[in-house]
């Protein structure tokens, strides 16, 4: 499996935490956050890390192999959104579909089905999605019967529903075809402007996951992650 990492966050919201340290590096249980996700990983897996801000330090210590799987880099040497690091490390896979996970979210899909479904279906997107509760920090995401998206709905509270888990499958010639700009959000303008257009389908899945982009949930991730 090619599997994508969004690791260049700056980690704004945890400023106070952080102690100057890209997001994905910060401390979780003695170790750096991304180990877990990558600990997560099937075993033959070929990761590319999407860095920017300090990117030196997530070179520096995760080199070119951590625990069998190998790892190359995609560099962006300004800010090019969400979107625009993807696609520029799509430049250089030679894979139909690759698998793209957010640096600062551990979710616990089983990798193999998520890219079963994504074939057998033929999406252009698959998304893993968590069903949660009583919540207000995402936006919800609706599916049809046969699990196709249907649309993104904005933040707001919400008694159930399901949200956008960080794990997303791509078909690689489907994204590029689209003609993005440099510069762009994967989940506004990929996602949700193209809803209508693209085959997207859901994944649900209501294994462990944790989110770090505040500082309430990285106490939770310390918690729970050991």
């Amino acid at each position: 499996m090619r599997v994508l990492i969004l690791a260049g966050g700056l980690g704004t919201r945890l400023a106070g935490v952080s102690q100057g340290l890209p997001k994905p590096m910060i401390p979780v249980a003695g170790r750096p956050f991304l180990t877990y996700i990558l600990d997560r990983l099937p075993g033959d897996a070929h990761v590319t890390l999407c860095v920017g801000f300090k990117s030196e330090q997530i070179v520096d210590y995760f080199g070119r192999d951590y625990d069998g799987r190998s790892i190359d880099y995609s560099i962006e040497y300004r800010p090019l959104g969400t979107g625009g690091a993807i696609l520029r490390a799509m430049q250089n896979v030679p894979d139909r579909d690759v698998c793209v996970i957010n640096g600062d979210t551990v979710f616990d899909v089983p990798y193999d089905e998520l890219m079963r479904r994504h074939v057998e279906y033929r999406a252009d997107v698959t998304l893993a999605l968590k069903p949660m509760q009583e919540f207000d920090r995402y936006g919800t995401v609706s599916v049809d019967g046969n699990n196709r998206i249907l649309s993104f709905t904005e933040k707001k509270y919400m008694d159930n529903g399901l949200i956008n888990g960080g794990v997303y499958m791509l078909n690689v010639q489907s994204i590029i075809a689209l003609k993005f700009p440099e510069v762009f959000s994967l989940e506004m303008d990929l996602l949700e402007k193209n809803v209508q257009m693209l085959n997207m389908l859901g994944f649900s899945n209501d294994s462990l996951f944790i989110d770090i982009g505040v500082p309430e949930d990285l106490v939770i991730a310390n918690r729970l992650l050991v």
